[in-house]
């Protein structure tokens, strides 16, 4: 099949969140499996954009606002991602360093979607399958099916993946200005809540809808951030597919990131990684080391952590240490920084975005901790699973999904709220579970052969777009 993925993000070339990991490497599979899955993204000012080499593949204009917009699509010339990645070029408007959080998002991202839109519509040979991830290119679908210019699309077939229906594009009516010409009759299909909403405009006009994980496509019947009642009426055409994960990127076995490289067969190396861990941050080894990794947002529940984290060290007797690797609200990445003297020696922070560190963590540590109030999938237990690192996690979305708790013959911690009180209890349980020296090293062999690669998950997305058809 062609599959062309349209994204906001791609690993390696522009990372905010696990999106850029699912879209990095799922055409990568399915290209292995014998279809043509390509990706296209805005182009960012990033380090992948400047130290690789582009090729202009079109040049094309937009009537965008009353305006003519130029727009140029380059190409990676070396097609080592595995896929071919393209990138959409409009300059003052895509061309900058951060992927979101300009006041004209709306208007980026409208752009972007209006520029694949064309470039697809001078494709001779065009995919059979767009792909689209997400609100940022939630209009596409739409766009291909009732743009006047764009008929010659509407009979390819579009599948949404949402991995995260909290974000949803809202935007004023004023903004149809920047549309093509459109058959006013179908404003019904972009409105919800008397607003444009590309999310549910893709939710509804897409061929097939998937979430990241099947418990999150149960969740949203009841927790959709008000797109609730869309989600029920429109179940028939919805399902969830697990996330994989890259196991060429995520191999302990191969991970150039790693201090010291290891298997299932030879696990004591793992504790080589501890070690360095542990030395740079000044813990002691002999302590279970717990990490946290990913964005400090009330949805992952980080404004909990300083609370729960303070509250376990004085129950303890301080018998653990944590580190945390992240960024987000400022409030919480202050309480967070206020503990280091507190804790000195048993806890730190480091507020950015580190790639190294984190293989370097999930080689290193014993457990680690997602509190998350929701969580479609989430990558960060199946990374921590590939490495030995046993999961304390609550039981929402994907972590449902993926992570079996011990007392069940599993091989995680698991707890049912994102609450103070249920943190410090796993806390406790990983600290017990931590002393038994022979359980924990045959849960963390069990763990490291389970398969979470993206080989079934990419088999799953052609069966999914084989279904269209049917």
């Amino acid at each position: 099949m062609q599959i062309l993925h349209v994204s906001a993000e791609c690993y390696p070339m522009a990372k905010a969140g696990g999106l850029a990991d699912v879209v990095g490497a799922l055409p990568k599979y399915q290209n292995k499996i014998g279809h043509h899955a390509q990706v296209v993204m805005p182009m960012y000012k990033t380090n992948f954009l400047q130290k690789n080499l582009w090729d202009v593949v079109h040049k094309g204009a937009i009537s965008f606002g009353g305006s003519n917009l130029e727009f140029t699509i380059i190409k990676e010339r070396s097609n080592g991602l595995g896929f071919n990645l393209y990138c959409v070029d409009i300059y003052g408007l895509l061309d900058r360093e951060k992927i979101y959080g300009y006041d004209d998002d709306n208007q980026r991202f409208l752009a972007f979607q209006l520029a694949v839109v064309e470039w697809i519509s001078n494709w001779q040979q065009k995919p059979e399958v767009v792909h689209v991830h997400d609100y940022h290119a939630g209009l596409i679908p739409f766009f291909m099916r009732h743009c006047y210019d764009y008929r010659n699309l509407s009979n390819i077939r579009t599948v949404l993946t949402i991995h995260n229906a909290q974000y949803q594009g809202w935007m004023d009516w004023a903004f149809t200005k920047f549309f093509p010409a459109w058959d006013n009759w179908k404003a019904g299909l972009i409105e919800w809540n008397s607003q444009i909403n590309p999310l549910a405009a893709a939710i509804k006009c897409a061929d097939k809808v998937n979430t990241v994980s099947p418990t999150y496509m149960k969740e949203l019947m009841y927790n959709a951030n008000g797109l609730e009642t869309l989600f029920e009426y429109e179940k028939g055409k919805c399902s969830g597919i697990i996330n994989g994960i890259d196991y060429e990127v995520w191999n302990p076995e191969t991970d150039p990131f790693i201090s010291d490289n290891f298997n299932s067969d030879n696990i004591q190396q793992k504790e080589n990684n501890k070690i360095k861990l542990c030395k740079d941050f000044g813990f002691d080894v002999e302590m279970p080391l717990i990490i946290f990794i990913g964005r400090l947002v009330g949805e992952k529940a980080a404004d909990l952590l300083a609370e729960a984290i303070s509250r376990a060290f004085e129950q303890t007797n301080k018998k653990f240490n944590v580190l945390i690797l992240g960024s987000g609200e400022f409030h919480i990445e202050q309480q967070l920084k206020n503990m280091h003297e507190r804790w000195l020696g048993y806890y730190h922070s480091r507020f950015e975005y580190n790639e190294q560190l984190s293989h370097q963590m999930y080689a290193g540590s014993d457990f680690l901790l997602m509190p998350s109030r929701v969580e479609p999938c989430g990558l960060n237990q199946l990374y921590a699973l590939r490495y030995g690192t046993i999961p304390i996690v609550r039981r929402t979305g994907g972590l449902n999904d993926t992570v079996v708790d011990v007392g069940d013959n599993g091989y995680g911690i698991c707890f049912n709220n994102a609450t103070i009180d249920d943190i410090v209890y796993s806390v406790h349980r990983a600290i017990h579970l931590y002393q038994n020296k022979p359980l924990i090293e045959i849960v963390r062999k069990k763990m490291m052969t389970i398969n979470n690669s993206w080989e079934k998950s990419a088999q799953d997305y052609i069966d999914l777009y084989h279904s269209i058809y049917r």
